[in-house]
C-alpha cells in the first residue's frame, strides 16, 4: 500500500458493529466485563480505547512502524521516551531544538540524574565524539525548529547503532509524507501530532512510532503507568486529520518553496532558511532523506533589528501571529519571545535564533495572497 492510501486506510478496519467508515468516537472510560477479566481486549481507557487504538494503528502505519503509541501532546510523548532512561544516564541531543523539549530536558530531568549534551549534529563524527558508556539515547529534530537544519539520519543511526544507542527523531517538521526515519535506522520516531498530523490547529496530541516489539512493550508501560493519554474526541479529529495530510503536504511545500524563493530575493532580508535551497549546508542530505522540503522557513531582516521583526508579525493580515505551526493557515511566530523564551538569551543566540528571527508556518491558502501579505508587511 502506498502512502497516499496509507493515510486513509493504514491500519483501519470499518467498525465491527454497524460498518462505520470512520472509527465511532468510543467516548467511554470504562467496560462492561462478563466476569472479572472477561473482557473484549478493552477495560479502561487511559490503557486502551478503540478510537485511540485505530489513530495509533494510523500513526503505525504511515511511518512504516509496527507500534503507535498516542499521548496528550507531544511533549508527553518525549517525556515518555526519557523515562525509558536512569540516573546517569547520558543524552545527545541537538543545540538548536524545540524550546519546549530544551525546557524538559533541563527543567525537568536534569533534576533526576539525566545528563544532557546539545551539541550542533549536521557532523555525525562530531556526535560520535560525544558517546561514552553511559550514552544511552541520541534525540535528532530535522529539520531543527526554527533554523531549519538538516541532520543526516542514516549517519545517526550507524553511530547508534555501533554504540548500542537508541536513536529517537522528531519528525514533525517533515511528516511521514516527506521522510520516514524508522526506514532510515531510526528506532522511535515522534510527532507533535498538534501539528501537521492533526492540520487543523484544534487538537493538542504527540505520537510515537517503533518497530522493535521490546521497545514498544517498554513505552506502552510508561504510556498506561504515568497516563498522559489523549481522549477519544482527540484521536478522532487527528485521525481525520491524517486522512488528508498528503494533499496538505503537497500543497504546503509548493507554497513553502514559493514564499522561500520570495524571501531569498526581498531587499529588507538578510537571511532565509529553508533547506530546498542549493545554498543550504546540508542540501544535500535533506534531498536524499526528504521527499520535498516543506512548508517551514525562517528568516532574518538586515540589521538583526528586533524592533522591526516585531513590527513585520504584527502587521501581517493572513499570516497569523500564533505558537504552533502546521495548520491549513498560515502562522507567523517570534522564537525569541514565544517558542523559544524558556532557552537563555546566549545560548539561542549561539544557535542562529537572534532576536531579529521569524519563523513562518506557510498554509494551503493561495500562494500569491500569502506574498502579497509579506509585502505588505515587511515593506520595499
Amino acid at each position: 500500500m502506498k502512502f497516499n492510501t496509507k493515510t486513509i486506510h493504514g491500519g483501519q478496519k470499518h467498525d465491527p458493529a454497524y460498518g462505520a467508515v470512520m472509527p465511532p468516537i468510543y467516548q467511554t472510560s470504562t467496560y462492561a466485563q462478563s466476569t472479572p477479566g472477561g473482557h473484549k481486549g478493552f477495560e479502561y481507557s487511559r490503557t486502551h480505547n478503540p478510537t485511540r487504538q485505530a489513530l495509533e494503528n494510523a500513526f503505525a502505519s504511515i511511518e512504516n512502524g509496527t507500534y503507535g503509541l498516542a499521548f496528550a501532546s507531544g511533549l508527553a510523548a518525549i517525556d515518555a521516551v526519557i523515562k525509558l532512561l536512569k540516573p546517569g544516564d547520558e543524552v545527545i541531543s541537538t543545540n538548536d531544538l524545540y524550546g519546549g523539549t530544551y525546557r524538559l530536558f533541563t527543567k525537568v530531568f536534569e533534576g533526576f540524574g539525566v545528563k544532557f549534551h546539545f551539541i550542533g549534529m549536521e557532523n555525525a563524527d562530531k556526535v560520535e565524539s560525544y558517546v561514552n558508556e553511559n550514552t544511552k539515547l541520541i534525540w535528532a529534530e530535522t529539520p531543527t525548529n526554527p533554523m531549519m537544519n538538516i541532520i543526516d539520519i542514516k549517519a545517526l543511526a550507524e553511530v547508534a547503532k555501533k554504540h548500542n544507542i537508541l536513536l529517537g527523531v522528531d519528525n514533525t517538521f517533515a511528516t511521514p509524507y516527506l521522510q520516514q526515519p524508522l526506514d532510515l535506522g531510526a528506532d522511535i520516531v515522534m510527532h507533535s501530532a498538534t501539528k501537521y498530523l492533526g492540520g487543523h490547529s484544534d487538537v493538542v496530541m504527540g505520537a510515537l512510532v517503533v518497530k522493535d516489539e521490546a521497545l514498544a512493550e517498554r513505552l506502552y508501560f510508561i504510556q498506561n503507568a504515568s497516563g498522559a493519554v489523549c481522549g477519544p474526541q482527540d484521536s478522532f479529529l487527528v485521525l481525520r486529520g491524517i486522512k488528508t495530510l498528503h494533499v496538505r503536504m503537497q500543497r504546503h511545500c509548493e507554497n513553502g518553496k514559493k514564499v522561500a524563493e520570495y524571501l531569498a530575493n526581498h531587499p529588507k532580508i538578510e537571511k532565509v532558511y529553508w533547506p530546498g535551497f542549493e545554498s543550504h549546508p546540508n542540501h544535500e542530505v535533506a534531498k536524499a532523506q526528504m521527499k520535498d522540503f516543506g512548508g517551514m522557513i525562517s528568516f532574518v531582516t538586515k540589521g538583526n533589528d528586533y524592533d522591526e521583526a516585531i513590527r513585520i508579525v504584527e502587521n501581517m493580515k493572513i499570516f497569523t501571529l500564533a505558537e504552533s505551526l502546521g495548520g491549513v493557515e498560515s502562522l507567523s511566530g517570534h522564537p525569541a519571545s514565544m517558542t523559544h523564551a524558556s532557552i537563555p538569551k546566549e545560548e539561542r543566540e549561539k544557535t542562529g535564533v537572534v532576536d531579529a528571527l521569524i519563523r513562518l508556518s506557510v498554509g494551503i491558502e493561495d500562494a500569491d495572497d500569502l506574498i502579497a501579505d509579506l509585502e505588505q508587511a515587511i515593506g520595499s
